[in-house]
């Protein structure tokens, strides 16, 4: 294992000082480092999605001649193709970048299905794309080596470069920086209040992430068989997903539960929800300011105001609430009218330590889902 403190000596070694990308829960302690230390010995770039991240790093490049660091969960691995080909690569502007990849479903190691297959098909993914990679050993000499090799290659090859790291490399790193709000509910309370105000024949599609285990487990406990469609993956997908189920179901009302993060990825959605406008579509937003599922890191959500975005895409109505007796009359009104819509409600960061995961399968799911429908 290695520290954060001893990490960054490693890259700030090699020149390497700038970062940008999505936060990955296997260096969830390198992302608190990262915060830290932003605008003083490093610079971090919260990006919207790992795509943006690449480019980011490729007008640093341009703008400096050096190199920057992408960091992204191998989900986000896939995302990148885009850019790594087609501005990247040596046959368009041979741009060099460092891949900082963590490694879900490692093959061989316990993990969530939606992370299988990816984990699975990571490094021949980087073989197609022609990147060279390494896994970052565990033994801090070796990383050391690894580092310097990796930003050395990208330098006299003039391209895009890999490290793959595995769970439980970093040691624990503890936040100088904490950001602590004061709202009325946690998620799980605000979840639970929209649930109760449903009369139960909504669709509900949930974000990935622990909106998705709040909402089943909240099924669970009452007594419900869970039939909403939990998104397991495919972050900032499930307003496309509802808005795809909507246009086909004009007599459902369908519910979106969101997030800050996951609404920022995939913003260019509500674009598409605007423009179509399905009047059975209702886009619930749980705004707590951070990445909870991958340990909390910020997002860019307190400088967007969501809800003015939704309606300079051409959503009909958009507002946002605090308080739990303003959640509830807002869940009415809304059922009472047309959409889309969209209500933001401001929540508390975290969740239960006993938080579980869904019992059933992405399958079992799907076709409780499509039942419902």
């Amino acid at each position: 294992m290695i520290s954060c403190e001893k990490l960054y000596e490693i890259f700030k070694k090699n020149e390497l000082t700038f970062f940008t990308g999505v936060p990955d829960s296997i260096f969830k302690d390198w992302m608190k480092f990262l915060a830290d230390e932003h605008g003083g010995r490093v610079t971090n770039i919260i990006a919207c999605n790992e795509c943006e991240a690449v480019a980011t790093a490729a007008g640093y490049n341009l703008a400096t001649g050096k190199i920057g660091v992408v960091y992204m969960q191998n989900s986000g691995e896939g995302k990148t193709v885009n850019p790594l080909t087609s501005l990247c690569d040596k046959e368009v502007y041979s741009i060099p970048v460092l891949l900082m990849i963590g490694w879900r479903g490692e093959p061989g190691k316990k993990d969530e299905p939606q992370h299988k297959k990816m984990g699975r098909i990571t490094i021949n993914l980087l073989e197609t794309l022609e990147i060279p990679y390494e896994i970052l050993p565990t033994d801090e000499e070796d990383i050391v080596k690894s580092i310097a090799k990796m930003k050395e290659l990208a330098e006299q090859e003039i391209k895009p470069v890999a490290l793959i790291v595995r769970s439980g490399i970093l040691k624990e790193y503890e936040s100088k920086k904490k950001v602590k709000t004061n709202y009325e509910m946690a998620r799980e309370d605000a979840i639970k209040s929209i649930v109760d105000n449903l009369d139960g024949s909504e669709p509900i599609v949930s974000t990935t992430g622990k909106t998705s285990r709040e909402l089943f487990e909240y099924r669970v406990a009452k007594g419900q068989k869970p039939c909403d469609f939990y998104t397991v993956g495919s972050m900032g997908c499930c307003v496309s997903i509802a808005n795809g189920i909507a246009l086909q179901k004009p007599s459902k009302k369908v519910f979106v539960f969101d997030g800050d993060g996951a609404v920022i990825m995939q913003m260019g959605a509500l674009a598409t929800v605007g423009h179509y406008r399905p009047k059975n579509l209702y886009h619930i937003v749980f705004d707590n300011g951070s990445y909870d599922s991958t340990g909390g890191q910020p997002t860019v959500s307190v400088s967007v105001d969501f809800g003015k975005a939704a309606l300079a895409c051409g959503y009909k109505a958009a507002k946002t609430v605090e308080k739990k007796a303003d959640l509830i009359q807002a869940v009415n009104e809304m059922r009472a009218s047309d959409g889309p819509q969209m209500l933001i409600v401001k929540v508390n960061k975290g969740a239960r330590k006993d938080l579980g995961r869904p019992t059933t399968t992405p399958v079992e799911n799907k076709k409780e889902f499509m039942k419902k429908l």
